[in-house]
């Protein structure tokens, strides 16, 4: 796309505090060509702006409620593609990041950045150029947007528990054989089962628990500290796993070193009665599973599917995944 003129440009800023929208407002006024067309307090309204007024730039929290700023980005890049994103947030994990700039996004401006570099960042993504607060520099940020290796996020209905620990014990088994490492979140009674197979299998998992290339999380646990109003919060969820998981991939010893997970997080949501969660979680497993390149297996008991009246709610979770298979 030929570089366009940065006069006349319409903006949308969507942040959850006025104060700090009033702020960015006065950031803008050296450049009194550049409108701001609508401001925006939550993730949801964003979207429908963005829908009914294509403005040319969106200045994106990441923490909004009702539809966080990385969700509200992937909605916005089918609604409006022509439009220019560039996250101002106040997060400086660097998978969240990576996370925001996977949507299309090219510019992400730390907050306490933004009273120097906020006008230097607009005009960069408007000439096609990637910008990241100069405070996150010390972390790599390639872009994202174009085409990512492929990556299996694949789900195991299982009829009794034998069957799931079988298909566990084998997806582990083969990444830990090959080198590579494993993720997995599951309750205590399984991850003690997972252990018994895989010694079983000659798997040395002590030694693979020290090293870090076998990582074991009670599944409750891990999503108490994700979970907002019975619902997964994006920007929480990308920072509690992006850190398990890069630490398994840097002592991953394969000859094209990757990471891959198993668990029962979304299936345990489904169980109690949290239907939306479970099937905002397997997307942001996904998500993950695009950002990092690694494969994913989630395994719901069949017993927990009451026939037409889940069928719905069974095609959705089948629609979130690679592959399904049932046994």
């Amino acid at each position: 796309m030929a570089e366009r003129t940065l006069s006349s440009i319409r903006i949308l800023i969507a942040d959850d505090y006025a104060d700090w929208r009033r702020r960015v407002r006065l950031l803008l006024q050296p450049r009194p060509e550049w409108q701001v067309v609508a401001e925006t307090s939550d993730g949801l309204e964003a979207v429908q702006k963005v829908e009914e007024l294509k403005p040319d730039l969106i200045l994106l929290d990441i923490g909004l409620p009702k539809l966080n700023g990385i969700e509200a980005a992937g909605r916005i890049r089918q609604l409006s593609p022509s439009s220019k994103i560039v996250f101002l947030s106040q997060y400086n994990d660097r998978d969240v990041v990576r996370a925001a700039l996977s949507t299309g996004a090219l510019g992400f401006v730390h907050k306490t950045d933004a009273g120097g570099e906020l006008l230097a960042a607009v005009d960069a993504v408007f000439r096609g150029k990637q910008f990241v607060s100069s405070s996150l520099k010390d972390c790599e940020f390639t872009d994202t947007s174009g085409e990512k290796a492929p990556h299996r996020h694949e789900v195991l209905f299982y009829s009794d528990d034998a069957v799931l620990l079988d298909g566990f014990t084998r997806f582990i088994a083969a990444a830990l054989k090959a080198g590579n490492a494993a993720i997995v979140l599951a309750t205590e009674s399984h991850r003690n089962s997972l252990v018994l197979r895989l010694k079983a299998q000659g798997l040395d998992v002590d030694a693979a628990t020290q090293q870090g290339t076998y990582i074991q999380l009670d599944v409750a646990k891990t999503l108490s500290t994700f979970m907002v109003n019975d619902m997964p919060d994006s920007a929480r969820f990308f920072e509690v796993v992006s850190g398990p998981i890069r630490s398994a991939a840097r002592v991953a010893k394969g000859e094209h070193p990757r990471v891959v997970a198993c668990g029962e997080c979304s299936p345990l949501l489904w169980v109690e009665g949290k239907t939306d969660a479970s099937i905002r979680l397997e997307k942001l497993w996904d998500e993950v599973g695009t950002t990092f390149e690694m494969d994913i297996l989630c395994g719901y008991a069949l017993t927990s599917f009451h026939g037409e009246e889940d069928e719905h709610v069974f095609q959705s979770i089948c629609a979130e995944h690679s592959a399904v298979y049932s046994q």
